[in-house]
């Protein structure tokens, strides 16, 4: 497979090593000094842009490699509210395709799994309080991260007595999402359940971003066979 990279830091590199280890070729390689490569032959020959950016140039990326016929994989997060309906509009009428997920782990996928069935059973137990914490290296720009969004947002749809999540709350009707930023730590996501009588704890934590670019090329793998709007549910059915 062929495969372009948008944005060549820590992960563009760790995907490229992954992606070449599995045997695809990576044909384009754009960061920030040479946007002018969407419009090279090089990059319209890819099969699929794997694009790991900043929030606010996520989007722009989206419609550049669109242009040229390229489907994308995508795990930069933060454009989701501003743009998120002009992405659905794309992939459900216009014929363009999207992999996008806030987080690419398989492990993260079965925490997230897991995180669903739990929550359904906590539905029944009101003396439970729920609350999730993320932490994250300094560079992370964005909070609450991606990922404690869709597992917050997978607690709610679960647990009647949740009407939302927000952060560093004290209103027993929202659940409360903290973050933490410290060192170069990858990605820590625990999620709590206290009563007086005993405290349920669930956590993945990241040992390295390796988990992450692996699920990437796994999602180009998946997207190069598939169209429209994809998310990581889609590539695993647990």
């Amino acid at each position: 497979m062929k495969i372009a990279l948008i944005g060549y830091g820590k992960m563009g590199k760790m995907i490229e090593q992954i992606a070449i280890d599995r045997g695809h070729e990576i044909v384009s390689i754009i960061d920030i000094d040479n946007q002018q490569d969407f419009d090279s032959p090089e990059f319209a020959s890819a099969d699929v842009a794997i694009e790991f950016t900043a929030p606010q140039a996520a989007y722009g990326n989206y419609l550049k490699a669109w242009a040229k016929g390229v489907k994308v994989v995508s795990g930069s997060t933060g454009w989701m509210k501003e743009h998120g309906d002009e992405v659905r509009k794309a992939c459900s009428e216009d014929g363009k395709t999207l992999f996008w997920a806030s987080n690419f782990s398989i492990g993260v996928a079965i925490f997230s799994a897991v995180n669903r069935y739990l929550a359904k059973i906590m539905n029944l137990f009101p003396q439970y309080d729920v609350e999730l914490e993320e932490t994250h290296h300094v560079h992370k720009l964005d909070h609450p991260s991606g990922t404690a969004i869709t597992l917050a947002e997978e607690i709610v749809e679960n647990i009647d007595r949740k009407e939302a999540w927000k952060e560093d709350t004290t209103d027993p009707k929202f659940l409360r999402v903290d973050n933490i930023r410290r060192g170069e730590v990858p990605g820590i996501h625990t999620i709590r359940y206290d009563s007086d009588a005993d405290l349920i704890t669930i956590t993945h934590d990241a040992h390295s971003r390796k988990g992450f670019a692996l699920g990437a090329v796994l999602a180009a793998e998946y997207t190069k066979e598939h169209q429209g709007l994809l998310t990581i549910s889609d590539m695993f059915k647990f």
